[in-house]
C-alpha cells in the first residue's frame, strides 16, 4: 500500500501543533459517552498510542529491541496515503487546510480511521516478530481497539509465515518508519475518538 515519507518527528510535531491548535478543545471537553464511541475506546485509543511509543522509545534503551543497529528516532516517517483521516475527521470551525470546516461527516471519518486501523495492523502482523515485541504491545492494543471500538473484523488473508523468522536490515528500516507514521496518525485518532466522545460533533 502506498506510504509517503515525510518530514522528520521533531519538525511534524511543531507543525501539527502551529496548525491544528483547535484539536486542543477535545483534551478539555467532558466525556458525554455518546455511541458509537465510548469512555473505553478513548482509554483504548490512548493505550495504542502508548504502546507505540513505548516501541520506538525502547529502540535508543540499549535494552532488546526492534531496532538494533538502527537510530530510528533520527529516521524520516512514513504515512498511509490511501486515507485522508486529519482532514476528514477534522472537527467542526477547524481551519487546519485555510477554509472554515462547517460540518463534521462522521461516517466519512469513520469509513477513514477503519482503513488506517486496517492498514497498519496488516502490515505490523505480516512483520517478523521471532521476540514477541510487537504482538504483546501494539498489535494486542490495535486489536482491542478495533474490535471493540470499531467493530472490524480482523484480517483472514494474512501471510504468517514471515511470524518466526528474523528481520532483514531493510524490514526493520521499514519497520521504524511505519511505527512512525502509525505514531502521528494514532494521535490524530485519539483526537477524533475524544471529540466524538464528548459530543461535540453533534452540536
Amino acid at each position: 500500500m502506498p506510504l509517503v515519507k515525510l518530514y522528520s518527528t521533531p519538525a511534524l510535531l511543531l507543525l501539527l501543533v502551529l496548525t491544528c491548535s483547535v484539536w486542543e478543545v477535545s483534551r478539555s471537553l467532558p466525556v458525554k459517552g455518546k455511541e458509537p464511541m465510548t469512555d473505553s475506546c478513548v482509554l483504548n485509543a490512548q493505550t495504542l498510542l502508548r504502546s507505540i511509543t513505548d516501541v520506538l522509545h525502547n529502540s535508543s534503551d540499549g535494552q532488546r529491541n526492534l531496532f538494533s543497529g538502527i537510530d530510528c528516532m533520527m529516521l524520516n516517517m512514513e504515512l498511509n496515503t490511501e486515507t485522508s483521516t486529519p482532514s476528514v475527521c477534522a472537527p467542526k470551525g477547524s481551519k487546519c487546510s485555510g477554509s472554515n470546516k462547517l460540518e463534521f461527516d462522521q461516517d466519512s471519518c469513520m469509513m477513514n480511521m477503519k482503513k488506517d486501523l486496517n492498514h497498519y495492523y496488516r502490515f505490523l502482523a505480516a512483520h517478523p516478530d521471532p521476540d514477541s515485541l510487537l504482538g504483546p504491545t501494539v498489535l494486542l492494543s490495535l486489536r482491542e481497539l478495533m474490535e471493540t471500538c470499531f467493530k472490524l473484523p480482523l484480517p483472514a488473508d494474512l501471510q504468517t509465515a514471515a511470524a518466526g523468522r528474523g528481520s532483514t536490515y531493510e524490514e526493520r528500516l521499514s519497520l521504524c518508519k511505519v511505527l512512525k507514521g502509525f505514531q502521528v496518525r494514532a494521535i490524530t485518532i485519539n483526537r477524533v475518538i475524544g471529540y466524538m466522545t464528548s459530543g461535540e460533533h453533534t452540536n
